[in-house]
């Protein structure tokens, strides 16, 4: 099994901490961000899929080929056109990864390069299923996450994103267990009329029209990483967990 990690965007966010670095290069209790999401990685991923883009030798230089024995096969997102055209870029390798036992199709998961996962949850996501699965976590205030809408059977039908200030909901971690039935489908756009393909709304689409359950994985350990003060606030909560 393979796992893509989207890590080409230039993490405008973040400010001046991304002129040298890309931002999964940023260091939150003595690892990268990205270090934190290839260590939490189950053991049922061999290869790990890296979207490289903004100051991608800085990566190259320092992982090179593989991290602690697993592979690192890097592919260049040349047009940044959003996080549903990284994952196209990666179509070709990811077509070339193997079936699984469920149907001979071929299973991954995609990750953020920035926010940190917790390894039970990345476990979970990876079981073998015919379903396609997307990681969620109940917020008491959701600002710029995605809302997650489920029906009465507990299928995700809707992400839908915006500013949505303090208003609780149900956030989207954009970590998402998909297969490659998904590159049968148009890539669709953040919005009508942007440059910009989401993976959020491609996804949601295409398994509409597969009829592919998106099934939602229930997490309290995600911890997004937007702007400069959340790495402290990453740092503090990593240390607490050690601790407990």
């Amino acid at each position: 099994m393979q796992a893509v990690i989207l890590a080409a965007g230039r993490g405008t966010r973040m400010e001046e901490l991304t002129t040298a670095v890309p931002k999964p290069m940023l260091v939150v209790d003595s690892r990268t961000l990205l270090e934190h999401k290839l260590d939490a990685l189950p053991e049922e991923i061999q290869e790990v899929v890296l979207i490289i883009g903004h100051l991608s030798d800085v990566i190259k230089k320092k992982y090179k080929g593989s991290y602690r024995g697993r592979a690192l096969t890097y592919v260049e997102q040349g047009d940044l056109n959003g996080t549903a055209g990284a994952l196209w870029a990666a179509k070709d390798v990811l077509s070339a990864g193997g079936g699984s036992a469920s149907g001979g199709k071929d299973r991954f998961l995609v990750l953020n390069g920035d926010d940190i996962f917790d390894s039970e949850d990345l476990k979970q996501c990876a079981e073998e299923s015919n379903s396609w699965k997307l990681l969620v976590q109940q917020m008491p205030e959701m600002h710029r996450a995605g809302a997650v809408q489920l029906d009465e059977n507990a299928n995700i039908t809707a992400i839908i994103e915006g500013d949505l200030g303090t208003e609780p909901g149900l956030a989207s971690t954009n970590m998402f267990a998909l297969d490659t039935r998904l590159f049968s489908q148009p890539l669709v756009p953040k919005q009508e009329g942007s440059l910009e393909y989401g993976l959020p709304q491609t996804v949601i689409a295409a398994a509409k029209a597969l009829g592919i359950r998106l099934e939602p994985i229930f997490t309290a350990d995600w911890i997004q990483i937007n702007a400069p003060g959340d790495l402290t606030k990453a740092a503090e909560i990593l240390k607490k967990t050690k601790k407990s």
